[in-house]
């Protein structure tokens, strides 16, 4: 078995303190002999697992952080799936908040089809299914180049590229959104952006082959036209949600409280409450981190705001928690790979029998380490 202890970088302490914990928390934590546990630390590597841990601490009505890691590296690619849903979602509220006679109830129609949307369903559907066709839309809406703009002005890493699950998915040709005001029409949307630049990092190719137009090639994947949002990124943007006083107005997102209020609304509502059945869309079906592994009802004194991903084997969850009933909030985000046969876009990933049970436990054991602070 690797000694876990030793893959561990320093742990970081958020604000101004510096000096770190005596006990690295997720040390701890992995040295678990839980059986949803082992399998994934018995033999590490191959899940290419980074993990961020922080712990909200608040004194005299002031908050601060401490933050654990466990090998999150920004220079360590993984695809990050459907997390990329959440950036786009919080600036299009952003750049709604900027258009006066627009919000989020306004309706609208695309070039793509011809239903009428709002992108307060488009949230709706994004936080509570990850459906793609929404978060197309509001890709189509602001464009990458704007999208990375907006996130490297607030000092965020990352790169958008790219549709989901649409054909030509990075074309730079954007669809309009006709937005129905009054007896007017406007059309937002519509413009071209530039060409992707191609990402040259480590870990950028992946695996031993992959199906392409039902074929098997059998050379590494090439992820470096794909979306790019590490995982300290994504930890960064959930502080900067639910904390946006800890930052600069120039890192903060400049949301409405109509627009904010709406966003931590459908980032945490259960889907049965929100117009979804409950046998086809349970609780946890978005939320790994404690709950992933079980289909009963998330209890009501929990808030689970978060994002996750699922797509070639690699699963991510980025979640702010908070536990109402015991006085609990933390921060957490995980990403790993569940490829065993390093063959992607074959579908055959191995989520359910060790990558959902293993975050599920890794937050349960965050969230007993939290418990035991209540007690001392």
């Amino acid at each position: 078995m690797k000694n876990i202890f030793y893959l561990l970088p320093f742990i970081l302490v958020g604000c101004a303190e510096k000096t770190p914990p005596k006990t690295n928390l997720l040390t701890q934590v992995l040295q678990s002999q839980h059986k949803s546990i082992l399998p994934v630390t018995q033999n590490i590597d191959p899940y290419e697992l980074q993990i961020i841990y922080t712990e909200i601490n608040k004194d005299n009505e002031e908050t601060t952080f401490t933050d654990h890691y466990f090998q999150a590296n920004e220079d360590n690619y993984f695809y990050p799936a459907s997390t990329v849903k959440l950036p786009v979602a919080v600036l299009a509220l952003e750049f709604l908040d900027q258009h006066l006679t627009i919000d989020p109830a306004t309706p609208y129609v695309t070039d793509r089809d011809t239903l009428l949307h709002t992108v307060a369903e488009d949230l709706r559907q994004i936080f509570a299914v990850s459906d793609n066709e929404a978060y197309n839309r509001l890709y189509d809406l602001l464009g990458r180049d704007y999208i990375n703009k907006k996130l490297n002005a607030k000092g965020l890493n990352a790169r958008i590229a790219h549709r989901l699950e649409t054909e030509n998915p990075t074309a730079a040709n954007r669809s309009g959104l006709h937005f129905i005001v009054a007896t007017d029409t406007l059309t937002l949307g519509a413009g071209i952006d530039n060409d992707i630049v191609k990402l040259d990092m480590a870990k950028i190719q992946k695996g031993i082959g992959y199906i392409k137009n039902g074929s098997l090639v059998n050379e590494p994947m090439d992820f470096s036209e794909k979306n790019y949002f590490p995982i300290e990124t994504q930890h960064e943007l959930m502080k900067r949600l639910f904390f946006p006083e800890n930052f600069s107005v120039k890192q903060q997102f400049l949301l409405s409280s109509e627009s904010s209020a709406l966003l931590q609304k459908e980032m945490h509502i259960a889907p049965r409450l929100n117009g979804y059945q409950e046998w086809e869309v349970w609780d946890s079906f978005g939320k790994i981190f404690l709950f992933g592994d079980s289909k009963g009802r998330i209890p009501s004194s929990f808030k689970y705001y978060n994002k996750v991903g699922y797509a070639y084997g690699t699963l991510i969850d980025t979640a702010y928690i908070v536990d109402s009933q015991n006085d609990i909030a933390f921060f957490l985000s995980a990403t790993m790979i569940l490829n065993n046969n390093g063959i992607f876009n074959d579908d055959v990933y191995e989520y359910g029998e060790t990558g959902i049970p293993f975050l599920a436990e890794l937050g349960r054991e965050i969230y007993q380490l939290e418990l035991k602070k209540i007690v001392r």
